[in-house]
């Protein structure tokens, strides 16, 4: 191809891109109306419209509060917090629960740990890491979740607190609260998993 042939194909794209723009801005501006009349009359006849009435709003009825009422005279309130002493068991000086101050004090003012969610029996150690520092206990929870531990940290939905941590085993104390409504503590101790 020749110099001449190539500025002549370029010439011709050149133009067939200006030809395009050009037609386009011609149709572009056949769309324009500058016949308003029929929209202004549609406007007027909507503006002319006598109102029509709006329907009022839908009574609101009052909230009425539900008192839970059991089944059983003697049930327990479930929305009752169970470690509060009640007015009438202190003016009374109710029967001893077993619950001491130290018990209360660690159910009502520790920090809830995650493997507190899970019943104890539904956990398992799976091994221990020591440090300079600590021994560690390794725990596996039902959702396949690996965790540490070491003693002072709570296991199990009783309250368990770890007491200590051997190579094969883990020992608890757990409180826990008796048929007969008395607060008392028990030892459990974890197995190492076999394998």
């Amino acid at each position: 191809m020749r110099m001449d042939e190539m500025r002549m194909c370029t010439l011709g794209k050149s133009w067939c891109r200006m030809l395009c723009l050009v037609s386009v801005v011609i149709l572009n501006s056949g769309c324009v109306l500058d016949d308003r009349t029929e929209l202004e009359k549609q406007v007027q006849d909507i503006l002319n419209r006598p109102p029509e009435h709006i329907a009022s709003l839908p009574e609101i009825k009052p909230y009425v509060a539900y008192a839970y009422k059991s089944g059983k005279a003697s049930a327990r309130d479930p929305f009752k917090l169970f470690y509060e002493k009640t007015a009438e068991e202190l003016a009374t000086g109710a029967k001893d629960t077993g619950l001491t101050a130290e018990m209360e004090r660690e159910i009502k003012n520790r920090n809830r740990e995650e493997l507190e969610s899970f019943e104890l029996d539904s956990l398992r150690m799976v091994g221990t890491i020591e440090d300079q520092a600590a021994q560690w206990g390794i725990i596996h929870d039902p959702a396949g979740t690996v965790h540490r531990v070491k003693v002072g940290n709570y296991m199990g939905r009783n309250i368990g607190k770890i007491l200590n941590i051997f190579e094969d085993r883990i020992e608890l104390r757990e409180i826990i609260k008796n048929p007969d409504g008395h607060w008392e503590e028990r030892q459990a101790s974890m197995a190492l998993a076999e394998k």
